[in-house]
């Protein structure tokens, strides 16, 4: 079995990365674009709720007009008016203060077409190898190790994806997330998580193949 050289594949992770951050603005991660198609009624509310606040002045009129309905206004005061409590835009940050911001992630269809990207370019590969085929299991060597049970097979490899979902969601992030943009970025959380999961992963296939 031919497989390209390691460089070649690093490469190409760094140029899908590099391009994805520069074409979107975020960091580029699977799980969470996962997460995000599955949530995409809940996400596609909030974007809605994002351009229409996308303008300062209309969220301030929102603001000002559900704080009048929420406290009242004053006697006289047109409806529309503001209501006593302040100006509602947040002030200005002062010298040398950056101003706080909450970036939303990348838009829900740019998500899913990076999940549909990433099956189609498998799918294409493995036909272009003349490797593909339609297997219900992790193949002989996950059969030696582990089962070759069918049954088993299936509960294992259900309970081994919740975990992997689960621990993604719990470490903010998966390997693409943390290990190719985080990183990248020098961002101590990443770099943390991603020493976790290879280490985690160095161990396990150790027990796997000198222990069992």
């Amino acid at each position: 079995m031919n497989y390209w050289p390691w460089w070649a594949g690093a490469v190409g992770l760094a140029l899908v990365t590099v391009n994805y951050t520069l074409t979107t603005d975020r960091s580029f991660g699977v799980s969470s674009a996962w997460d995000r198609v599955l949530h995409w009624r809940s996400e596609r509310r909030l974007e809605k709720m994002d351009d229409e606040f996308a303008d300062d002045q209309a969220l301030a009129e929102a603001l000002a007009a559900a704080t009048a309905e929420h406290f009242g206004t004053l006697p006289g005061a047109p409806a529309s008016a503001q209501p006593p409590f302040g100006d509602p835009q947040p002030p200005a940050p002062g010298p040398g203060v950056e101003p706080v911001t909450s970036q939303r992630p990348a838009p829900l269809v740019t998500q899913a077409a990076l999940l549909v990207s990433i099956f189609l370019g498998g799918l294409i590969a493995s036909l272009v190898s003349g490797r593909f085929k339609i297997r219900h299991d992790m193949g002989p060597g996950f059969r030696d190790l582990v089962t070759s049970d069918p049954v088993t097979m299936v509960v294992v490899l259900f309970l081994g994806g919740v975990l992997v979902g689960f621990g993604t969601r719990l470490a903010g992030g998966c390997s693409s997330g943390h290990g190719l943009s985080g990183c990248g970025r020098l961002r101590p959380v990443s770099i943390v998580a991603t020493a976790v999961f290879f280490g985690t992963a160095v161990g396990v296939s150790f027990l796997l193949w000198k222990v069992i």
